[in-house]
């Protein structure tokens, strides 16, 4: 099983170090992400804060999506983890946001895609998106690989920026 306490520890340290900030919203990853950060001592410095995204009444709500904007994107895929960065990233100023999408289990989405399926993007200095798919339909497993995969995808963004 994944350490809370261990999960966001080297990236913090850089972020710390760097005194840069991050911010971050999630949905299938319940919120893990956010927790790794701020698990580790001195948060204060570098989260700046996030949202759970789990519905459209908190995209719009949270982070005041226009309908517009939804055009032509769906939930769960790499240019809607993107908007929700960008968008977060926007509101809160930060250097940084991580976004992370997906659909945990044990049954897929609506949109098609199966459990295990999630999709992150990183805003800031470095702006990349990638999509996981683990295979398993096991929902509390999957959210645990999607946070540390997240986590670790930023962390590779942050270090191209050295």
């Amino acid at each position: 099983m994944y350490d809370l306490g261990t999960m966001a520890q080297s990236v913090a340290a850089k972020l710390k170090e760097r005194g840069e900030t991050v911010a971050v919203t999630e949905s299938s990853g319940g919120g893990l992400i956010s927790a790794a950060l701020l698990s580790i001592p001195g948060a204060s410095t570098y989260f700046m804060g996030g949202g759970v995204i789990y519905t459209h009444q908190a995209r719009r709500g949270l982070l005041a999506v226009p309908e517009e904007a939804m055009t032509g994107l769906r939930s769960s895929s790499e240019l809607y983890a993107r908007l929700l960065a960008t968008r977060m990233h926007e509101i809160l100023d930060t250097t940084w946001t991580v976004s992370e999408t997906g659909a945990s289990g044990p049954s897929g989405n609506r949109y098609g895609d199966k459990p295990g399926h999630t999709c992150i993007a990183v805003a800031g200095p470095v702006e990349r998106t990638m999509t996981l798919e683990t295979g398993d339909d096991d929902r509390v497993a999957n959210m645990w690989v999607f946070a540390q995969t997240a986590l670790d995808f930023f962390e590779q963004c942050v270090d191209e920026t050295n």
